[in-house]
């Protein structure tokens, strides 16, 4: 590899046998370092399609890990404090680590919504991408985030819990111990007169921190919550996603429960402390070894009184839930919009294609919508990709059938008869959206990628029909002078339905003697014996036998490092917009591709969809 403006080094095989040690250690010196520029700019270049591709990401990022470890650390020295000098002699050290963790809680309680507000981050993205397109990335993550938020309430609330177990077990060990030279049980007597200045909340001998835990708020609203908790994060995992959306979609609603026992859960004032007038006639590091003569005329410190903390959660959560009201209210109305079913396609390797209409319905290239169907279920929305274009009059989606829903609504749409069903029997749906991608910023890139595995080929298809109908119109503003197009597929009757496009765009190319302009690579990555033979046999006529391309058809997966290496020399000094819809294992090698690729200062900024 030869760095820009560095000479190139050209090696003798004679100069390696001749004694000349001038020679040698000079053209050796030179030769170094030579070698060590180009390694050094390499490297320079590698870091700077690093922090272009990572960079922001991973400010967030740390700017989050720092918050909750600033938060954390915060509160567990609040609790080391004099006014819970009283608390710390029945719980120990148990108290802060309850309660820093609480805090660490309400903060990403607070943030774990905000990524699922779907118009307010497309109202953001098109709002920040004028500014900065590195950006407006960042809300492509959201989804990313949304976990990552979520596997911390995850660790805390498991440190929350531990740390109350040990306080629940030690409150009822010091009503237990049952001697009034024992001072956790002298402060566990306070508030017996019936007055509410007490400090440990289990107020008998004659219970147990089960019952305790079942017949307190914060108790029973802890059980509730953890529960829902376990039910929603168990029900996320991707096999469960995948296979069983359903339970996932309805599961995922216990965050209503979640947030309700949430704001519930520090109303019962489990943590008490020292009450501020108390600390001034009683001081708990003066008077914690006379607590045999607390309140006896002649001493100088009376009867501590208590009380807890005011719930505070409710302020840190109040925010995100009026926004996420307000998002559920824009989805509803938009949803009650009539939406008509124009056409209905049943392509092969079960692939429904729906065109319909819907009054005032605006969109942009790759954008996605959730869809309803009302005689299918009240409740299920599921999210689809746009495959039609900003330019066309209508809104088309490609539905693999692979689930229960997307099974009864082939159903209901004819899938599995040979008439042709009238209009008026056809389900009714309801649309919400459409949201932003990431495949939205595909025209401002001079250059660009497109990698689609199997079905995730859709959000591409708006992008290239949006390049057909630019072309028809002889839009001369569009910015993207190269697109670069690989699609993955494992089965060939998976083609179909996106060979007519593209065969479309084919004749449009060379008809406009563009043929440049569109370069695609279509894979075959699974074949049976007998497709392979009858594709040899056909392999010399001029269009393919898979899709009736003059391009033909390879097998097997691309080679990235050769395709990045040359794109990256074909476009020197470019920045190259990657585009993935695939799977995560695709999206890990294409990300190592973009960070690792700097030939010719070419800069890959890579990008893929989250929904």
């Amino acid at each position: 590899m030869v760095s820009r403006g560095l000479p190139v080094v050209t090696v003798f095989p004679g100069l390696l046998y001749k004694p000349n040690p001038f020679l040698s250690c000079g053209f050796l010196q030179n030769c170094s370092a030579t070698l060590l520029l180009i390694f050094l700019s390499t490297q320079h270049d590698i870091m700077g399609n690093f922090a272009a591709n990572e960079g922001l990401s991973i400010f967030v990022i740390l700017v989050w890990l720092g918050i909750n470890v600033f938060l954390f650390v915060h509160f567990y020295m609040a609790f080391l404090v004099d006014r819970y000098y009283y608390t710390r002699v029945i719980l120990g050290h148990a108290l802060s680590w309850a309660r820093a963790p609480a805090a660490c809680l309400n903060f990403n309680c607070l943030l774990i919504l905000l990524p699922v507000c779907r118009n307010l981050l497309s109202f953001l993205r098109g709002s920040i991408q004028y500014c900065s397109r590195t950006a407006a990335r960042q809300l492509d993550r959201n989804l990313t985030f949304h976990k990552l938020v979520a596997y911390m309430i995850a660790l805390h609330t498991a440190i929350h819990i531990i740390a109350h177990l040990f306080n629940f077990e030690r409150f009822m060990d010091s009503q237990l111990m049952i001697n009034n030279s024992y001072l956790p049980y002298v402060l566990s007597q306070i508030g017996n007169n019936g007055n509410k200045s007490y400090l440990n909340p289990i107020r008998s001998n004659e219970t147990n921190p089960t019952i305790v835990m079942f017949t307190t708020i914060a108790g029973l609203t802890g059980v509730v919550i953890t529960l829902a908790l376990i039910l929603i994060i168990t029900s996320s995992m991707e096999v469960i996603r995948r296979s069983y959306f359903e339970v996932f979609w309805f599961t995922h609603h216990l965050f209503i429960v979640f947030f309700i026992g949430l704001v519930a859960h520090g109303i019962g004032r489990i943590v008490r402390g020292q009450t501020t007038e108390s600390m001034a006639v009683h001081n708990p590091i003066k008077c914690h070894t006379e607590f045999e003569t607390w309140g006896q005329s002649g001493t100088n410190c009376p009867e501590p009184d208590f009380a807890g903390n005011p719930p505070k959660t409710w302020k840190w959560v109040v925010g995100p839930m009026f926004l996420y009201l307000c998002e559920r209210l824009v989805r509803f109305y938009r949803s009650q919009q009539k939406v008509v079913i124009t056409k209905v396609v049943m392509h092969p390797s079960k692939t429904l294609e729906l065109q319909m209409k819907k009054k005032g319905f605006k969109m942009e290239v790759g954008q996605y919508v959730f869809m309803q169907c009302p005689s299918i279920s009240q409740l299920e929305w599921h999210p689809f990709t746009l495959t039609s274009a900003p330019e066309e009059d209508h809104l088309s989606v490609h539905i693999r059938i692979v689930g229960d829903w997307t099974q009864a609504l082939y159903t209901a749409c004819g899938g599995d008869k040979t008439v042709v069903l009238d209009a008026w029997t056809l389900p009714k749906l309801a649309v919400d959206g459409p949201f932003g991608t990431a495949s939205e910023d595909v025209f401002r890139y001079e250059v660009v990628m497109l990698v689609g595995a199997g079905i995730g080929v859709t959000p591409f298809a708006s992008v290239l029909k949006s390049v057909w109908y630019k072309h028809v119109q002889e839009n001369k503003n569009v910015f993207t002078k190269k697109i670069y197009f690989y699609w993955l597929c494992p089965e060939t009757q998976a083609f179909e339905w996106f060979a007519d496009l593209l065969q479309s765009l084919e004749r449009q190319m060379n008809d406009k003697d563009m043929r440049d302009f569109l370069s695609y690579n279509i894979y075959l990555t699974r074949w049976k014996d007998a497709e392979a033979a009858h594709l040899r046999v056909q392999y010399e006529a001029e269009n393919d036998p898979i899709t009736g391309l003059k391009q033909k058809t390879r097998y097997g997966k691309p080679n990235w490092d050769n395709e990045f290496s040359a794109i990256a020399t074909q476009h020197p000094g470019s920045k190259v917009g990657v585009f993935l819809c695939g799977p995560t294992a695709l999206a890990t090698a294409l990300g190592k591709q973009c960070n690792s690729h700097t030939e010719s200062g070419t800069e890959f900024i890579f990008n893929k969809e989250n929904f």
